[in-house]
């Protein structure tokens, strides 16, 4: 499911509690509405929203690390793509061929991960545009202990970007528990239940409420987005990689 759908499905959840407190309300006993047992449901809700904010703050700090080792990942990367082709150039005359293969192969990566609205991001590695990188560098003929030096140092580099690269890819799952989501969803349901239970049927009153659920539901739509570096609202810029690619050939 989408981040919207399951934001709207959780506000469904939680609206559809807050109607359920209002409807016991109007079939319990009228010593079951005593002051006392208001106090002792607010004690009770009191409990439950403490945990759910806990779970709520472990799900936030869960997807905020998540989308930040990914953008952590890329602005490397694409420093490394920079640094990669200012290495080639020093690679001797032949190098303007495995130049013209990386930026090739980045504007490829560009595409896939950034594409247009229409399709969908693909992050798994072209394996066969690193190959033919890779082989690319190994064709180059240094003549001088340096262009032999810098032929070396390219190689390397070109491994760690394809390490770094499948790594972002695996990194890309989902960091947020689908259990402790249900769950929080569960609770919240269960503290606008009672919310229902003692709110008088006006309309400030159902209003403040439904207010709430969407403000509520809003945070867990953007917590999902964020979980999505790749695509939706929180999007990771591909600006860092544009940057670099700028630079190339310079």
């Amino acid at each position: 499911m989408s981040p919207i759908q399951i934001a709207l499905l959780s506000l469904v959840s939680v609206l559809g509690g807050a109607a359920l407190g209002m409807f016991v309300r109007s079939v319990l006993p009228q010593n079951h509405l005593s002051a006392d047992t208001k106090d002792t449901v607010k004690l009770a809700m009191g409990l439950v929203a403490t945990m759910t904010a806990l779970v709520l703050g472990l799900l936030v700090a869960s997807a905020k690390g998540s989308y930040d080792a990914q953008r952590n990942q890329l602005i490397q990367m694409a420093a490394k793509f920079a640094f990669l082709d200012r290495v080639l150039a020093n690679c001797g005359p032949d190098a303007p061929e495995a130049r013209a293969q990386l930026r090739m192969s980045v504007e490829q990566m560009i595409a896939r991960i950034w594409p247009d609205k229409s399709r969908q991001p693909e992050l798994a590695p072209i394996i066969s545009a690193g190959q033919a990188l890779y082989q690319a560098i190994q064709k180059l003929s240094p003549q001088t202990d340096a262009q032999r030096a810098a032929k070396s140092q390219a190689l390397q580099t070109t491994v760690e970007l394809g390490q770094m690269y499948w790594l972002l890819f695996e990194q890309a799952g989902t960091a947020i528990s689908k259990p402790l989501l249900i769950v929080v969803v569960f609770w919240l349901a269960v503290l606008f239940l009672s919310f229902g239970l003692f709110t008088p049927r006006n309309g400030t009153a159902i209003t403040a409420l439904m207010a709430s659920a969407v403000s509520v539901c809003a945070a867990i739509f953007l917590l999902l987005e964020l979980d999505h570096p790749f695509g939706g609202l929180i999007e990771i810029s591909s600006e860092p990689m544009r940057h670099a690619l700028e630079h190339f050939g310079r």
